[in-house]
């Protein structure tokens, strides 16, 4: 608990964003939103709009141009790397290990198909940008995945090969929004769920946090470390212990209250009051934290989404981005099993990973789109990379690391659905039509959140970084 209280924001630090400035300081509720709207309203009118639209103004009063096509986002982060070619890029023509033991099926959309084992996916690949010419140059998976998570390269270090967390690396999207937007509604902007993605039990790769934008913009991690501990409550480490009733914690607040008579008005003193404002508030698991609470979703719904921990973090960040959450990013357990699939590739997709995911993710998309929110959240399906065209001697076969064409879906959030971008080569070994580097695929994500090639954060020090570093992909909207 005192990991989420003790990230602060400075008062003094002005982010540009989409043209306009807004300081970091978190702003009153009364104030968040503008001409008299509702949060409700916001989330059911905002298409099209910058998410800071009702917070800001540009440098000469002017209110900030509409040019987001998105409110929220939502990251699926495929832990170990899916094949393209079992999932959305098959290869029915090609022989040998190149057309796999898969089938493809036939989706909502002619032309566009995919694998037999998603068959929910199918029905919805009306609302899927499908881009199988993504690439980049990394083979092992913390590279990759700062990569996928951050836009830029990780920075150089030693030992090799694999690249774990540092403070001198990018930020990771959620990161910069919230040192771009700050706390919203009474929770941050930026979530991660269920767990870490790590190799082993300290390996945690790059990309994952805030870097050199400091601690105190790190995404709020809420994890669920144990296989028969599921998202849909706020974890133990949020929770009172069963020997501290809550009613014995207000009589300590209480007494806390009538000690706390000393304010002297700094900064300091107010951020800490804020935090510990926020600490009862969490222990109360009142307020805007229900949002991690699945006790009024239907069996239906739970049913729904799947009774696993994917599933799980699925249908709660459907909740917190209904709740003013910017970004979430749900990691694959990797933990418990994952796409890395160097032995056994054919089994395990088939049965532990493929229909799993496939459960879950329509789900989402389907619940998103019934609600309405669909237009307004950016659904982003990807991996750190895909596998080899070719098996491997292992037995069972696997395929292994391959950074240099893999596949990753846009959906929702202004993006035109039923389509593909791009194309791989006829054994999806490199980019043969429209390549499209992972540089640019975050710029697209940044694009729909409303940020524009001029988007800065700020490090530790000061410094200005644009959050871009290359253009966006403009043409999936």
């Amino acid at each position: 608990m005192l990991s989420v209280c003790s990230r602060t924001r400075p008062s003094t630090t002005v982010a540009t964003f989409c043209n306009c400035k807004l300081s970091s300081r978190a702003m009153p509720a009364k104030h968040r939103l503008a001409h008299g709207l509702t949060r409700r309203t916001a989330l059911r009118t905002a298409a099209g709009l910058s998410p800071l639209t009702f917070l800001a103004t540009d440098a000469n009063a002017q209110p900030a141009p509409p040019m987001a096509t998105a409110r929220a986002c939502i990251f699926l982060h495929i832990t170990g790397g899916p094949a393209q070619q079992e999932t959305f890029d098959m290869k029915p023509r090609a022989t040998g290990a190149a057309r796999g033991e898969f089938n493809p099926v036939a989706s909502q959309v002619p032309g566009i198909d995919v694998c037999e084992f998603l068959p929910r996916t199918a029905r919805l690949t009306q609302h899927l940008a499908i881009i199988r010419s993504m690439h980049h140059d990394q083979t092992f998976h913390g590279g990759g995945t700062h990569y996928n998570l951050t836009g830029h390269p990780h920075q150089p270090r030693t030992p090799q090969p694999e690249y774990y967390l540092d403070s001198r690396d990018a930020p990771s999207i959620g990161a910069v929004f919230q040192q771009l937007a700050g706390d919203q509604e009474g929770l941050p902007a930026a979530v991660h769920l269920p767990f870490w993605i790590q190799q082993g039990a300290a390996g945690r790769f790059a990309g994952q946090e805030a870097g050199f934008l400091g601690r105190r913009f790190d995404p709020l991690r809420v994890f669920f470390e144990s296989k028969t501990d599921l998202p849909g409550s706020l974890p133990k480490t949020f929770q009172l212990p069963a020997a501290l009733p809550v009613t014995r914690l207000d009589r300590r607040a209480s007494l806390l209250a009538r000690l706390d008579h000393g304010d002297d008005g700094t900064n300091l003193v107010q951020q800490w009051k804020r935090h510990r404002e926020r600490a009862m508030e969490i222990l109360h698991a009142g307020g805007a934290w229900q949002a991690f609470s699945v006790e009024e979703e239907s069996a239906k719904t739970l049913e729904r989404y799947g009774n696993h921990k994917f599933g799980r973090s699925c249908l709660v960040a459907r909740r917190l981005v209904e709740a003013g959450v910017r970004v979430v990013q749900v990691n694959w357990p990797g933990h418990e099993n994952h796409f890395d699939t160097h032995a056994g590739h054919f089994p395990d997709m088939k049965t532990t990973l493929l229909p799993p995911m496939d459960h879950a993710y329509s789900a989402l998309l389907a619940d998103l789109d019934q609600r309405g929110l669909l237009d307004q959240t950016l659904v982003v399906w990807s991996g750190e990379f895909g596998r080899t065209p070719s098996l491997n001697g292992n037995t069972p076969a696997g395929r292994d690391h391959w950074p240099w064409v893999y596949t990753s879906v846009l959906a929702g959030g202004g993006v035109r659905g039923g389509q593909h971008v791009g194309s791989s080569d006829a054994q999806a070994a490199y980019p043969q039509d429209d390549p499209v580097h992972v540089s640019q695929f975050v710029a697209t994500i940044y694009h729909a959140l409303g940020c524009t090639e001029q988007t800065v954060v700020h490090d530790v020090q000061g410094r200005p970084h644009h959050v871009m570093q290359r253009p966006p992909l403009t043409r999936v909207f």
